[in-house]
């Protein structure tokens, strides 16, 4: 038997993950430790884990060669020193939510081409003022797309991009080829000198991390009119804090951080640590593995 420890904290759904994880393979000892007490009695027979690790933990984990993280991108301080340095493989949780933040994506660009973020702020002013015929709107077919990291879900976003009949640019530190509706290009990301190379017309999107875009950068940009506006769904601090100027600046248009919200995902985590479990038993090939040095 492989036992297979789910580490704490536990909700219904990982418990209903494990009794169908022993259900469906009977080779996998599941383990469901409620407390911190409880993983620790456990963790030094624990061949494979889900769930967060924390250092005290990981150091007894003599035994441990698979840990499946909770999420597709867990916080600041998961891939510690003393996780990044053990032996087991982590995998993570990416791929499930590409249709959702793909369409997050494209709304952000439909609203942006079509002038919401104009008329959104007068509508909450009730002041019917419409933009010029010849102003105010992007026609999507001459437009350029530049999608920064073109995995899973910036591969969806070209895709929906391309069918808009945009031009779409992709770049990425892994690919080597580009996936659909992608032209190759060679940049480097972006900060307050890259926003500046920018056109005056173009707008920025973030649905990735918020750590990638420092926002004082983006509200001196935005000020300066080195660029037309920006779609936030990712923060260098979350919650953004009400006094941040972000909030009323014309041109932005922000969510909280929601973009991979929609349905199905539960049973889409659960597939993946099902297939994983069966890889694990079978010493195949794990999927969605990460490279714990760089958290992807």
């Amino acid at each position: 038997m492989t036992t297979f420890l789910m580490l704490p904290p536990q909700t219904p759904t990982t418990r209903g993950w494990a009794s169908r994880l022993a259900s469906a393979l009977p080779r996998l000892s599941v383990v469901v430790a409620e407390t911190e007490a409880e993983a620790a009695r456990a963790v030094g027979d624990a061949e494979a884990a889900f769930g967060t690790m924390p250092d005290a933990l990981i150091r007894d984990a003599r035994r441990l060669r698979w840990l499946q993280a909770p999420q597709a991108a867990p916080p600041a301080g998961y891939y510690s020193p003393a996780l990044i340095t053990h032996a087991a493989t982590v995998t993570n949780f990416r791929e499930i939510y590409n249709d959702h933040i793909g369409a997050h994506i494209m709304a952000f660009v439909l609203a942006f081409a079509r002038g919401f973020h104009h008329y959104l702020p007068r509508q909450l002013r009730r002041e019917w003022r419409r933009e010029p015929m010849d102003g105010g709107v992007i026609h999507l077919p001459e437009a350029t797309a530049l999608i920064i990291g073109v995995g899973g879900i910036g591969s969806e976003a070209a895709r929906l991009a391309a069918a808009f009949g945009m031009h779409v640019m992709g770049i990425d530190a892994r690919r080597r080829e580009a996936p659909p509706g992608v032209v190759k290009a060679t940049e480097h990301f972006m900060h307050r000198a890259r926003f500046q190379l920018m056109k005056r017309t173009a707008f920025f999107i973030n649905i990735g991390r918020g750590m990638t875009t420092r926002l004082d950068d983006l509200v001196a940009a935005l000020r300066a009119g080195e660029i037309a506006g920006a779609g936030l769904d990712v923060f260098e601090q979350e919650p953004l804090p009400a006094d941040h100027p972000l909030w009323t600046m014309p041109g932005v248009l922000i969510t909280p951080h929601t973009a991979g919200h929609g349905p199905h995902l539960d049973e889409r985590r659960f597939e993946i640590l099902l297939d994983n479990s069966r890889r694990f038993l079978a010493d195949l090939p794990l999927r969605n593995v990460v490279d714990k040095a760089n958290w992807f």
